[in-house]
């Protein structure tokens, strides 16, 4: 059972050096980053914690994200790559979990399994950030269109395993993808080639936030996850729930959460 963001021990708390955070609807509200969440990002930032986003969104806007926001790297389209930015160096470091030729044979099965699908999901389309992926196809079904059903949700999330692809449903895709990674996975090296840790022992340092269905993995690993309250209508998806909730919504429950690891 979750427990409320205030029974995070301050104990713990205080160890957490590394903080995990997703970006749709955990930082954003509807659709938009407010003023208030990425000013807590920057103070996290600046307490001296390595800030890394989490996110299911494409290497185009993970490359902005690297360069621009207070954060030290971001693991990107679900754990395909991560990108980090050496400001002094003015260098980006990009790592993906696929080799080149295994990330071009994977882009041309998805690019005919996406005109499947929104042939046999009326009301579906590709997401409007599909031009800027390398490794994955998102198909929309709440942000620029419908929302779709639950049972159209699940016919896309069918036809993405029917074709061996590993899916995924956050607040606003489906994303799949070809490749035996997701958040956990890119994570995992993320720690071990830019930080020097591994993870399994570093674990109670870590923080992990976030909302919906893509989260499982980092919900099931971290003793420290914790989601804000809009996972609520997801919770029936998900095998283990994270350890605790925001009382907020959104972005706002990300300055919940902000605040409490910097009391």
């Amino acid at each position: 059972m979750m427990q409320p963001l205030s029974e995070f021990p301050i104990e713990a708390r205080r160890r957490v050096r590394f903080v995990l955070t997703d970006v749709d609807d955990t930082l954003t509200t509807d659709g938009r980053l407010t003023a208030a969440a990425y000013a807590a990002l920057e103070r996290l930032s600046a307490s001296g914690r390595r800030v890394v986003a989490v996110t299911g969104r494409p290497a185009g806007w993970c490359d902005m994200i690297a360069r621009f926001w207070p954060v030290d790297a971001v693991v990107g389209e679900n754990g395909a790559f991560y990108f980090r930015y050496d400001h002094a160096a003015r260098a980006m470091t990009r790592r993906h979990f696929l080799p080149e030729a295994a990330r071009r044979v994977a882009r041309e099965r998805l690019d005919r399994l996406g005109a499947e699908m929104l042939a046999a999901v009326p009301g579906a389309r590709l997401a409007a950030d599909q031009p800027y992926r390398l490794a994955d196809l998102a198909i929309d079904y709440r942000e620029d269109c419908g929302p779709l059903s639950q049972a159209e949700v699940d016919r896309i999330v069918a036809l993405f395993a029917a074709a061996g692809a590993t899916a995924k449903v956050s607040s606003i895709h489906v994303n799949g993808w070809f490749g035996d990674y997701d958040k956990l996975a890119m994570t995992r090296l993320l720690f071990g080639e830019a930080y020097g840790l591994d993870l399994d022992t570093a674990r109670d340092m870590v923080a992990f936030i976030g909302d919906s269905p893509n989260d499982a993995p980092m919900f099931g690993y971290f003793e420290h996850a914790v989601a804000v309250a809009n996972i609520r209508p997801f919770l029936s998806r998900l095998a283990t729930p994270p350890a605790y909730v925001t009382a907020a919504e959104a972005g706002a429950g990300f300055v919940e959460f902000a605040e409490a690891l910097l009391a």
